[in-house]
Order: structure tokens, then C-alpha cells, then sequence
């Protein structure tokens, strides 16, 4: 027996649904299980989607720089479904040793920023009430300047909301993702919920 997508029924067809999952199977060539949760309020999930983009548009940060934090970001939370996504998006952009390694919070093989942005990345997961002022300097010593710091962070809790939707309301990582992940990064996404 196939096990449900999410905790929620999938939502009434509408036209903005329909144009939700024919932009999933255009490009995924499936309609992904969190797209059918969010689907509840396709307009919140295309108002999410057009800020994420509005938000990197303009920054500087590098698109590996992006998947290094999401990725960070989903292992820290225990969110395997955006931990095989942005794993396997890091493992495109790198390697899949080096993207097995970040969701294992080991930062050896990332540039300095990088490093930098993966623990800042935990630390905003895990207790953003601690950071302080010494914490945002190690950012800047690293090269990050003030907006990107504020992008960085912004996305972190960007992405912390979408999880956060999607894991509570049981959004299963899809088969055909888990599927295509490397080997690697999928044996390093051993939390969360299974594909």
C-alpha cells in the first residue's frame, strides 16, 4: 500500500493547482509531495516563491554558497526532504563527499565563507537567541559584508519556514528525490521522514 504524501488530503483542483503541479511536472517531471501540501494556499506558495527569488536576485551570495546553507540549514532542523534536495543541489555544485559531509555538519573542503556560512547557518537553526556580535564578526572576517549577512540570514529563516511547514504537516520526501540523490548524500540524510 503507498504510504500518503502528507498528513493533509490533497487540495481541490483549482487553476492555480493545476498550474502549481504543471510547473512540477515540467520540471521534475512529478508533482512533488510538498507542492500538493502548500497547495492549500497556492497563492502563499507563489507569494513564498517569489520573495525567495526577489531575495537572491540581487545578492551577491554564490549559488553554491545558497545550497551550502540550505543544506546546513535542513540537517541541523532534521528535515530530510530539503536535505536530499539542496544535498544533491550541493553535490551538482561540488561533490557528493563534500555535500554528504555538510549534512553531517563537517566543513572541511568549503572555502572560508562558506565555512562560515554553514555554521552560522546551525546557529540560527539551533538557538538564534545565542548569536552575538562576535558571532556576525567571524562573518565578516570571512569576507561576508553587512547585506550579505542580513541575505544569509534572511534565507535561513526563509528556508526554516518552509521546512517547518512541510515536516509538520508530514510532507514525505519524494521517492523519485531520494532516488536520484548520490549514494552519499543519501546515507547522510538519516533523520526526518523516510521517501
Amino acid at each position: 500500500m503507498d504510504r500518503p504524501a502528507a498528513f493533509l488530503a490533497d487540495p481541490p483542483p483549482s487553476p492555480a493547482v493545476t498550474a502549481a503541479y504543471e510547473a512540477d511536472l515540467a520540471s521534475d517531471g512529478y508533482v512533488n509531495n510538498l507542492t500538493r501540501v502548500w497547495c492549500r494556499r497556492p497563492d502563499v506558495l507563489a507569494s513564498f516563491q517569489a520573495v525567495r527569488t526577489d531575495l537572491l536576485a540581487a545578492s551577491r551570495l554564490s549559488a553554491r554558497e545558497v545550497a551550502v546553507m540550505v543544506a546546513a540549514t535542513a540537517a541541523t532542523l532534521g528535515d530530510a526532504y530539503c536535505a536530499l534536495a539542496w544535498g544533491s543541489r550541493l553535490a551538482e555544485l561540488t561533490d557528493e563527499a563534500i555535500a554528504a559531509r555538510v549534512l553531517r555538519g563537517v566543513d572541511s573542503d568549503l572555502t572560508e565563507r562558506e565555512a562560515a556560512l554553514a555554521g552560522w547557518s546551525r546557529q540560527v537553526v539551533e538557538d538564534p537567541n545565542s548569536t552575538t556580535e562576535s558571532d556576525v564578526d567571524r562573518l565578516r572576517t570571512a569576507g561576508l559584508d553587512d547585506q550579505e549577512i542580513f541575505e544569509a540570514t534572511t534565507w535561513i529563516a526563509f528556508r526554516l519556514a518552509f521546512s517547518t511547514v512541510n515536516d509538520a504537516l508530514g510532507a514525505r520526501p519524494d521517492t523519485q528525490l531520494a532516488d536520484k540523490a548520490p549514494p552519499a548524500v543519501r546515507d547522510a540524510v538519516a533523520h526526518g521522514r523516510p521517501a
